[in-house]
């Protein structure tokens, strides 16, 4: 039986590296995006190319009707889920002092919330097909040891492992995982304007990880060696404390 796997914000950077991991893993992938087309396509074509199936599937996780309208008309159509990557996500950082409110609302909002919209529509479906799945949330390292300037994203991400946590221990006996992915630096386009030199210093490996570092991270979780492993936060960022 195919096995159809969701990645949001799968256009670029991480969630594109995962998307193509999990296609060439035999997945068919549903990469979802909000508004860059053209990135989700090349996305998408990269995957044909290597003989791997996929499809678009545009909509914004932060809007909850949307979200639940998309998805339940997607699983109509195609069935249900085995799994689903949460990668989307925004950033808009500033000392607490300085930071909007609309800067502190639009972070938690997507990040956050997103894992609400996009869960809840699918977890009883996922259930009910009694075929056990994977679900894999990104959060950061930000998530875990804070971060200056970060303060809304860093309190996002570490809600995301608290959600993660909690729902494993909820689908644990149908045998779907449920573990969260926390990068450190990686070298996407999120870091491109931050002082690298610098940053590399303080990082045990000397350098950024890569997008497919992660995805092959992701992957793992994605296959029965990992079966049982759930409701974790495992760290992948070259060995920052």
């Amino acid at each position: 039986m195919e096995q159809r796997v969701l990645v949001t914000g799968a256009s670029r950077g991480i969630g594109r590296a995962i998307a193509i991991h999990l296609a060439a893993r035999g997945f068919n992938v549903g990469i979802n995006f909000r508004s860059n087309e053209e990135a989700a396509r090349e996305t998408l074509t990269h995957i044909e190319t290597q003989g791997g199936k996929a499809y678009l599937l545009p909509f914004d996780i932060s809007d909850r009707d949307r979200a639940r309208t998309t998805l339940e008309a997607d699983m109509e159509e195609h069935g249900v889920y085995y799994g689903l990557v949460l990668n989307a996500g925004v950033h808009a950082d500033a000392p607490l002092p300085a930071l909007k409110g609309e800067d502190w609302d639009r972070v938690i909002h997507t990040n956050l919330d997103g894992f609400y919209n996009l869960l809840h529509p699918v977890v009883m479906p996922m259930i009910r097909a009694k075929r056990g799945g994977r679900i894999v949330t990104l959060s950061s390292i930000a998530g875990i040891t804070g971060n200056r300037g970060q303060t809304n994203y860093a309190a996002a991400k570490a809600g995301l492992i608290g959600a993660t946590k909690s729902l494993a221990q909820e689908l644990a006996k149908r045998r779907i995982t449920v573990n969260s992915v926390a990068p450190g630096f990686i070298d996407t386009d999120m870091v491109a304007e931050l002082p690298k030199d610098e940053i590399v210093r303080h990082i045990p490996m000397r350098r950024f990880g890569t997008p497919e570092e992660v995805a092959g991270l992701v992957g793992f979780l994605f296959s029965e060696h990992a079966a049982y492993i759930t409701g974790q936060a495992i760290s992948i960022n070259g060995g920052l404390a």
